[in-house]
């Protein structure tokens, strides 16, 4: 496809994502309560661990519709996530052969335990790293946070992380696509552990060693795995290809 074409195929998956995005939003509304308070929950923890003051505020008057409406789209986007990983699928690769394309239903099959396992394993570790930020502050003095920008620190973090845990579905997407082969994913995996480091620890406080290391070794691991698949792959397309290289009398040089 030219620029263009890419372009719209970009803004029609964009489309369909934000349309399952909002209708999944809605019905959430009634499940916001529970969700901010088990979000919440780490606050408390706080004040009983340092014995300190320490509470959630609204700052401004439409703080708290507005942090109702964050818990919503977070809701909304964990439950779409199988409508939007497969429009992220269906444009990294276009151009797959009809029967390539059932690899879709595995995408999507390993894509939405990947992200809700991300979430979940960022949910785990979310409420430590509460208390270690926290614990700085001066001795006899209370902890008062903005609800508002502590729900917008909690979205970053939880998505950031299920959004790292589906780097290795992307690899083998594009690995499908013939972009890149097992080979090379492999070759790379010093960067990779460089870059998986780099980011757990840019989503994590630089004090927080063990949140940092319990979310970048499963990270690694599944990096490796996405190799493993992908070498796989290569193996059964040359396969395919070298059985209609002799079934058509085409010698390939070495």
């Amino acid at each position: 496809m030219s620029l263009g074409q890419h372009l719209v195929e970009l803004r029609k998956r964009i489309s369909i994502s934000a349309v399952a995005i909002l209708l999944f939003s809605i019905p959430a509304w009634w499940a916001v309560d529970y969700v901010w308070a088990a979000l919440s929950a780490p606050v408390l923890a706080v004040a009983e661990a340092q014995d300190r003051d320490a509470t959630l505020a609204y700052t401004t008057i439409g703080e708290a519709f507005d942090t109702r409406l964050l818990i919503m789209f977070l809701v909304g986007i964990v439950a779409s996530s199988p409508i939007w990983l497969y429009q992220l699928w269906a444009f990294i690769v276009p151009a797959l052969h009809q029967r390539e394309k059932r690899f879709a239903i595995g995408f999507i099959a390993a894509s939405v335990p990947l992200f809700v396992g991300g979430c979940l394993a960022a949910w785990f570790v979310f409420p430590n790293i509460v208390i270690l930020l926290t614990g700085f502050a001066f001795g006899e003095s209370a902890t008062l946070l903005s609800a508002r920008i502590y729900l917008d620190f909690a979205i970053k973090f939880i998505l950031a992380i299920g959004v790292g845990f589906l780097f290795p579905v992307v690899l083998v997407a594009l690995n499908l696509a013939r972009v890149i082969t097992g080979a090379g994913i492999l070759r790379a995996w010093r960067w990779a552990i460089l870059g998986i480091t780099a980011f757990t620890a840019i989503a994590t406080p630089a004090a927080d060693v063990l949140s940092m290391v319990l979310l970048a070794i499963p990270m690694v691991g599944l990096y490796f795995a996405a190799a493993g698949i992908a070498s796989i792959n290569d193996k059964r397309v040359a396969k395919r290809e070298a059985a209609l290289n002799a079934e058509y009398g085409i010698r390939v040089d070495d």
